[in-house]
């Protein structure tokens, strides 16, 4: 794939800068800004969307997001406090299983929008410190039930046993425990059922299946509920990044079905991270060997999946670019394996992938680095010095 002028000239700079062999995160910022602001642009008006820092909590990458973004989703009590130090103006959610009560206690003193619940037992939990602080918290049950249309993709989360949200036995419980607690205040049901989502048609039937499910809860136990959290799961084809999810195309389905279901008047809210900054990012590794191995050929880079572990956590090939330097190619037309330098066959970025030339000193630029990439990776095996990162702003 070709790089963006500014990203090239950005690893350029950066070479000419530093001494010895370069590895560096890039973030395109104003890429990023561009990105963000064309997804609220197709967003019906009743819907919402929070950025999920999971996916890339850089202190840069939130600011950037947050003037276009309506809050920010947080996954742990460590997450929380980032992003009320980072962005202390912005709404905050707090979700995820086994949450401290000293987190929901902190969670409660951000004064944050609401507490993603998990289980009766955080629920509990919840009651009993909102009730110790004489305050009213406000929550959304987050739901694992069948639905009439059945979750497709990579990975998924709901329909089926997992340790996320509750299903019907658990439903009822936190129910029954909400009519009888009053320092709890139930604002929505929140779904959360998959990841890697490519097809549109698809999600758009998942999301046909929420307002279906979302309704009949409501009819069935006397809900008025103001919004209905639908999660994220929009997902990159990293192999072929023109066939990622399709957000314009599904944003005019989605009217359709607030249309079609009269949900208007319901707060539609989405929780994204993936889609949002994947494209933003690029890991660069430079060249520091290429050898031949039982006929095979291996380039290894400085860095790997210490730093870039997305490649393993995803299983795939990773799409790169490589920008030559002023050495002689040492291979051309030849299948290589892009590896780094830890001490392990898995430390995989790339196996067996075309290259029209390489040599030692030349940069591996690897794309769609911008989202579970530094923050997933295992930074400390191996005591490697970190990558340099560099951010993109004008």
């Amino acid at each position: 794939m070709t790089l963006p002028v500014a990203v090239t000239r950005c690893i350029d700079q950066l070479k000419a800068e530093h001494e010895g062999p370069l590895c560096a995160y890039v973030y395109d910022l104003l890429a990023l800004e561009q990105h963000i602001k064309a997804m609220r642009e197709v967003l019906p008006d009743n819907c919402e969307l929070f950025y999920a820092a999971k996916a890339n909590p850089e202190a840069r990458v939130l600011k950037t997001l947050a003037p276009w973004v309506d809050g920010f989703e947080a996954a742990s009590g460590g997450e929380l406090a980032w992003l009320h130090e980072q962005c202390p103006d912005e709404p905050l959610i707090f979700g995820g299983p086994g949450k401290l009560d000293r987190e929901l206690d902190i969670a409660m003193q951000y004064s944050v929008s609401a507490f993603h619940v998990e289980s009766v037992t955080e629920l509990r939990s919840l009651a009993r410190i909102a009730r110790q602080r004489g305050v009213r918290a406000a929550l959304m049950l987050r739901l694992n039930l069948k639905l009439t249309q059945a979750p497709q993709s990579r990975l998924v989360m709901g329909g089926k046993p997992t340790p996320f949200g509750l299903d019907e036995q658990g439903l009822a419980s936190a129910l029954q425990l909400l009519r009888e607690e009053p320092s709890l205040e139930l604002k929505g049901l929140h779904f959360h059922m998959l990841s890697h989502q490519l097809d549109v048609d698809a999600h758009l039937a998942l999301i046909r299946s929420y307002f279906l499910t979302f309704r009949q809860l409501c009819v069935d136990h006397d809900l008025q509920l103001p919004v209905l959290n639908v999660g994220g799961g929009m997902g990159i084809n990293y192999q072929n990044p023109a066939q990622s999810f399709d957000w314009p195309r599904f944003c005019q389905g989605l009217k359709g079905l607030v249309d079609e279901f009269g949900m208007g008047a319901t707060r539609i809210r989405f929780e994204i991270g993936r889609f949002i900054s994947a494209a933003c990012g690029y890991y660069v590794m430079q060249v520091l060997d290429i050898k031949s191995s039982h006929g095979e050929f291996f380039a290894i880079g400085r860095g790997g999946t210490h730093h870039f572990r997305t490649p393993a956590a995803q299983d795939h090939n990773h799409p790169f670019t490589v920008m030559r330097g002023t050495n002689p190619p040492q291979i051309s037309g030849q299948d290589v394996t892009l590896v780094g330098q830890l001490c392990t066959p898995k430390d995989v970025l790339a196996r067996q992938q075309p290259v029209a030339q390489l040599a030692i000193g030349d940069l591996l630029v690897f794309s769609l680095a911008g989202a579970y990439a530094w923050n997933i990776s295992h930074q400390n095996f191996l005591m490697h010095e970190p990558p340099l990162k560099v951010f993109i702003d004008g």
